[in-house]
């Protein structure tokens, strides 16, 4: 199943309460779902773009358009799809990927367990309803979170980000791979990031089986 729609910024119209937010943006019918943490660690408050207007934006960017994850925008951002315009080397576009985080709204300082848990609804509706096959957690919250809601890896894995930093992971139905905090990469890191989801891309990383011959008609029924 497939789901339809033009928009690609809050395209499931999250409503979460709050007078300041950086909603989902990208393809819902998406293979990779990156999930950062809130607005006040991974940005796009200006932009309402997840991972925008920060230091190291550019470069985490820039790793996912050379891995084929997002694409180049040609500084057309904000005029072509309505948002607040976006400086050229920071703006992009939909690639085969959705991205948003754990805590949407803007908050002083860091949310607290109880808004996180508060959050938590909106975020787990997107990941159902995408079911990406690729899920990419962006830090150490983001990682445990995903680790622990879907994988049962969590008691098993120790949440080192430096060893876990492009690494695969097999999940309930889902490929985890977690993503280093960007303001704490080093020389070597986005490459590291770029060779992998390359190298998963080359794979059968969606791992479906078509049991289209099992039912009436001639049309096939992916599965995984």
């Amino acid at each position: 199943m497939q789901n339809v729609t033009d928009r690609v910024r809050n395209p499931f119209g999250m409503e979460p309460g709050c007078e300041r937010y950086v909603p989902g943006y990208g393809d819902v019918n998406a293979d990779f779902h990156i999930i950062g943490d809130h607005p006040g660690v991974h940005g796009g408050l200006d932009a309402g773009i997840p991972f925008t207007g920060e230091t190291w934006s550019a470069a985490f960017i820039d790793a996912l358009v050379e891995s084929g994850l997002l694409v180049r925008d040609g500084g057309d951002f904000g005029n072509k799809n309505g948002e607040a315009n976006v400086p050229e080397d920071l703006a992009y576009g939909v690639g085969p990927t959705y991205l948003s985080y754990l805590h949407m709204c803007a908050v002083a300082g860091e949310p607290t367990p109880e808004e996180y848990d508060d959050m938590e609804r909106f975020l787990d509706a997107e990941v159902r309803a995408i079911a990406a096959h690729v899920l990419l957690p962006v830090g150490d919250r983001a990682t445990d979170h995903v680790l622990r809601s879907y994988t049962a890896r969590a008691w098993k894995t120790e949440l080192n980000m430096e060893a876990l930093h492009a690494e695969e992971l097999l999940g309930a139905g889902w490929l985890v791979l977690p993503i280093k905090e960007p303001a704490e990469w080093v020389d070597g890191d986005a490459d590291r990031l770029v060779e992998a989801l390359e190298a998963l891309q080359a794979t059968d990383f969606r791992r479906e089986s078509d049991l289209g011959r099992f039912i009436a008609g001639s049309d096939p029924y992916f599965v995984r």
